[in-house]
This record gives structure tokens, sequence and C-alpha cells, in this order.
């Protein structure tokens, strides 16, 4: 099966922890992969080579790669540049997420040249975007899939601790492209609300594999 075919309709987890959380390590995230496989998740979502490798290995499912990694004078920092590209390439992810958002590149090299970096290697290229012109601007660079990971993370995207359930929907109905639903997804509720906008797929990462983040929420809640 192609992984587009296994991915449509599923939930794909994001098994990441960055330097300065608990988790952070690939024999962590590869046994919280394990899990996430063993709740239902048929692809996991996930940073850096190390921590693609051993999940891969732990689950064999496929795994949508990025690396996070910041740059002086620069707001992009979900893939980067070329070189986090060809790093990712060399692990063996079947997708390659990248910052598709209209913000400078540190490397100055143009989306295109990217996508078709991505494509040469026979990988499918994931555009993580936050409106829906940025949407629209990566279905016409060629990119393979869009999701809505950044809305909320660009100053001019809606600012909100909801899912951004308009933008999935208005890009499910904009693109020919599968439309990937990602970001702020918390709860069940949440799921059934995106769910309804009809995506392709729809990711989940904070709400089950960063337990520093949920704990803050119950606590929060609990102290209100």
């Amino acid at each position: 099966m192609s992984i587009l075919n296994i991915i449509k309709g599923r939930l794909i987890v994001s098994c990441q922890a960055l330097e300065n959380e608990p988790l952070h390590g690939p024999d962590i995230m590869r046994k919280m992969a394990k899990a996430a496989k063993e709740g239902g998740a048929v692809a996991i979502r996930a940073n850096g080579v190390l921590d693609i490798i051993a999940i891969k290995e732990e689950t064999q499912l496929p795994v949508i790669g990025l690396i996070k990694r910041d740059y002086p004078k620069c707001e992009v920092y979900i893939t980067p540049t070329i070189k986090e590209i060809d790093d990712l390439i060399s692990s063996g992810c079947e997708i390659i997420a990248m910052d598709a958002t209209n913000r400078c590149h540190p490397d100055h090299v143009s989306l295109i040249e990217k996508v078709n970096r991505i494509h040469q290697a026979n990988r499918l290229a994931m555009a993580d975007i936050s409106t829906i012109e940025e949407a629209l601007q990566a279905q016409a660079l060629g990119f393979d899939i869009v999701s809505t990971t950044l809305s909320g993370y660009t100053p001019y995207s809606p600012q909100q601790d909801a899912p951004d359930v308009e933008l999935i929907g208005k890009c499910v109905k904009a693109l020919t492209i599968p439309v990937i639903a990602e970001g702020r997804i918390f709860s069940v509720e949440d799921i059934k609300a995106v769910k309804a906008q009809n995506p392709f797929a729809i990711v989940v990462g904070s709400a089950i594999t960063r337990p520093q983040l949920i704990t803050k929420r119950f606590a929060d809640a609990y102290s209100e």
C-alpha cells in the first residue's frame, strides 16, 4: 500500500520531545511511538534523524519526518534548510514536512527547489502552513500534502487555543491534494469537530505524547 492509502481517514500521532523536555531522546520516543501504534496510530510524525530511525525500527510504521532547528534572525524552524531535508532523506522517512509559510527561510533557497529535492529522493513533500493562501501556494509549488500545523504560530494567523477548524474546512474545499488536520487538537470533541471538515487524516501530538503539558492542563483546571 502507498503511504497515502495507509493514512487516509486514520489517526497519525506526533511523537516529539525537544532537548529541554523530560522525554527527549530516541529510546523514549521509540517506546512512545510503540504505545501510539498499539492505540491505533497508523503513522508517526517525528523530529530528528535519530528519533525517526528508532521509531521506524520499533514500529515499522511510516513516518512524517521533520527537523526543528533554530537559525539566527529567522522564525522558520521546521526543516528550514536544504541541509535538514538531506538529513531527513537519509533517515528513511516516507514524508518530509517543512515550513511553507510566507516567511524568510535562512538558506534563501526557494520552496520549489526544496520540493524538487524531496521528490528527487522519491519522498513526499508536506507543507506546514498557517493560512489558506499559504495552502494554495503550496499546492501550486508541487507539495503533495498540506498540513494546518502552523496556524497560530505565525503572527498573521488566528491566535486561539482550539483547533483552526475554519482553516481546515477552507483547505479541504479549495485544494485537490490531501489536507492533514493538525494543531491544538486536545480532546475527543476536538477530533469530532475537525473530522466534520473531512480532512484526509488527523495528527494529534501534545494531547497524547507530552505528559508535562497534559498534566499542566489538569493542574490549571483544578486550580481554577
